[in-house]
């Protein structure tokens, strides 16, 4: 009898420590809606459609780049069920999206939605349902205000900071600058505007000849071109997304107006924009740029564009390699992976974004060089650097120091 008792108080024993590991393990591993085992749900909202359509791209990239992720089996073991929808850059349908993308669908969160008009109207919705709206794709200074909206982080430079830094630079090397500004009327164009006056300051009002708005409803800018020709202005600031700043480059020309021609980040892409507008019309426009051009010669033999270009290569061969809205759509997702793999098994909505505001100088392989990564409990704005650059030929040249430049939240 004793030994059959040890026995059982053996099997009992080892099936009680067995309960126990099983326990501990599950008690380690924390999942809310849209995360198990196995599986990531992640929402996107894009414009594939509509005025903007031009950065659909960055969207497609990202469906790419998961792919890859998923073949090389995953994030700590789970593939990644990406979401993405359509828009047509109207926040009515970014409404609509969002909630069929929480409450029908069921992601963890939503990532790098495009745009600011549309991510302004799902920011109060996501924030009461407390579903991160992380890395969204504007650089509104809105974004980086975590007391108020602790759900909804940015992920590039923001527009004020970027106006900011040509302000500077007019100011130092044209103080006498007429300037005319032509930018898009919403939330996005207005941004960039309050940047731009906020830079130069009490000069500000006698250096502005004109402030030119334009619908994104508009078939064509052509008209305001000329509106802002006939001040005079011998600067010109493009706030303008790609569709229309192609238009503008074209008509400058066209018109024979020859201004210093500053043309905001987000419309810079040889691709979707230069390339069509013509290199011929496109000699010397001044932009700012956070990332590496797949046209500048000097990144050849740069290992992070080599990996890009491998990727494109391999899951995105129909992808544009210069338009910059495939490198925008690489390193953001390369951001978000490194975001998740910290999450390690607690994949709650909480602790997604606790770890999106740990990052500490992560740099993803597309970032150029000196700038850096950081977040914080209190700094939702990823990146805040910026390097000044010309276009040259076929491509663009950069040039200067690059510029840390945060503008308020």
């Amino acid at each position: 009898m004793p030994a059959v008792t040890g026995k059982l108080a053996a099997a009992s024993l080892a099936l009680a420590l067995i309960a126990a590991s099983a326990s501990t393990a599950s008690a380690q591993k924390k999942y809310d809606t849209g995360a198990t085992d196995t599986e990531i749900k992640i929402g996107n909202i894009m414009p594939y459609s509509g005025p903007a359509s031009a950065y659909g791209i960055i969207g497609r990239t990202e469906a790419a780049y998961f792919k890859k992720i998923n073949d090389e089996g995953g994030i700590n073991g789970r593939k990644i069920n990406f979401v993405s929808y359509d828009d047509a850059y109207s926040p009515p349908k970014t409404v609509e999206q969002a909630r069929k993308l929480v409450e029908s669908d069921e992601v963890l969160f939503i990532f790098n939605s495009l745009g600011t008009p549309p991510n302004s109207a799902i920011q109060k919705y996501m924030n009461s349902k407390k579903v991160p709206q992380l890395f969204v794709a504007t650089g509104a200074t809105k974004w980086n205000d975590p007391q108020n909206f602790p759900w909804t982080m940015g992920w590039q430079p923001n527009y004020q900071s970027e106006t900011q830094i040509y302000a500077k630079y007019i100011l130092k090397t044209m103080p006498n600058a007429k300037i005319g500004v032509l930018y898009q009327n919403d939330d996005y164009g207005k941004d960039y505007l309050k940047g731009l006056k906020d830079g130069l300051g009490a000069k500000g009002a006698s250096m502005i000849v004109l402030e030119e708005s334009y619908e994104t409803s508009e078939p064509t800018i052509d008209n305001h071109i000329v509106k802002l020709k006939a001040t005079g202005a011998d600067v010109f600031i493009n706030i303008t997304t790609p569709k229309f700043a192609a238009q503008a480059i074209k008509k400058i020309s066209e018109i024979g107006w020859k201004p210093t021609h500053f043309l905001n980040n987000v419309s810079a892409s040889v691709g979707s924009v230069i390339k069509p507008a013509g290199f011929e019309n496109s000699q010397d426009i001044i932009s700012a740029a956070y990332l590496k051009d797949v046209s500048d010669p000097q990144w050849k033999d740069d290992a992070g564009m080599k990996g890009f270009l491998d990727f494109m290569t391999k899951y995105f061969p129909e992808g544009d390699k210069l338009d910059g809205g495939t490198i925008v759509g690489y390193g953001v997702a390369q951001t978000l992976v490194e975001v998740l793999k910290n999450c390690g098994d607690n994949l709650t909505r909480e602790n997604v974004m606790k770890q999106a505001a740990s990052l500490k100088d992560f740099r993803t392989e597309v970032l150029l060089p000196g700038i850096k990564i950081n977040t914080g409990a209190n700094d939702f704005a990823p990146i805040s650097s910026l390097q000044l650059m010309k276009f040259k030929g076929d491509k663009w040249d950069l040039f200067g120091d690059v510029i840390s430049a945060d503008a308020g939240g």
